[in-house]
């Protein structure tokens, strides 16, 4: 059981979120903000524009794949920030579920969250762009290289990593702490997840908030993280791996 934070305590950590989602995902949430304001001033219908997630960041070959590493690795860095607060706070990781204690029951769960999430999301984000709330997102626009699928992965486990563990293990769990109700709790961390898809249009968002709703119940009923990760790698190489391997080749991808 984690124990509330007392009167002295809270003006301090109530800092401490502030600052850390200053410099992670609720910065980022702001200029997903940003940005879908741009693309609704823009005459162009939303579902007419695009947004690509995985670009090339360099003009040279091997330049672009450590720039690729590079990014991984902040979100890396951004997980772990979250970790270690919760540790410096007295918090042992196996506390919010990354403990090596049930490695079979969290890779199922992680397939039926995968399924339970992915199935429908295609479905939703389909339906969404063709009635002009989404842009046309390209998972990847990395081009042609050896290297390609392996910095997709990457990308995909650091994304997993990075909001699955700030946004539901570190954020609910501070939450918490302040005395929030779990449901309060679980609908603030949704939007939040939502936040930072704003850039992709509404049916980014609105799905992501689901997303949201749905992986934090998970958590907040079986206190593992390690399944909300793995279904989230597992959607996002799916995504990026898939669309580049499909780019072009089939008709109905945007």
């Amino acid at each position: 059981m984690i124990a509330p934070f007392d009167e002295s305590q809270r003006r301090g950590y109530q800092l401490e979120l502030l600052l850390v989602f200053s410099i992670t995902l609720g910065l980022s949430g702001l200029r997903s903000l940003v940005r879908l304001l741009d693309s609704l001033l823009d005459p162009v219908p939303l579902n007419q524009q695009s947004v690509a997630i995985n670009v090339p960041q360099a003009r040279f070959d091997l330049l672009d794949l450590l720039a690729q590493l590079l990014g991984v690795l902040q979100l890396a860095a951004w997980g772990g920030l979250g970790l270690y607060l919760l540790w410096r706070g007295g918090i042992a990781v196996r506390a919010i579920g990354l403990d090596r204690a049930r490695i079979g029951p969290d890779a199922l769960g992680s397939v039926g969250l995968a399924a339970l999430i992915g199935i429908p999301g295609v479905v939703f984000y389909l339906v969404a762009w063709n009635l002009g709330l989404n842009l046309a997102v390209q998972p990847s626009t990395l081009d042609e290289s050896w290297w390609r699928s392996v910095a997709l992965v990457l990308s995909a486990v650091g994304n997993a990593w990075a909001e699955e563990v700030l946004v539901v293990g570190y954020f609910i769990t501070r939450l918490r702490q302040l005395g929030w109700r779990e449901n309060t709790s679980l609908v603030a961390a949704a939007v939040l997840r939502g936040s930072y898809h704003l850039y992709q249009g509404f049916g980014g968002f609105i799905g992501n908030v689901v997303m949201g709703l749905v992986f934090g119940r998970v958590w907040q009923r079986t206190n593992r993280l390690w399944p909300l990760i793995g279904a989230h790698a597992l959607l996002d190489v799916v995504a990026f791996v898939g669309y580049a391997l499909l780019r072009g080749h089939v008709s109905w991808l945007p």
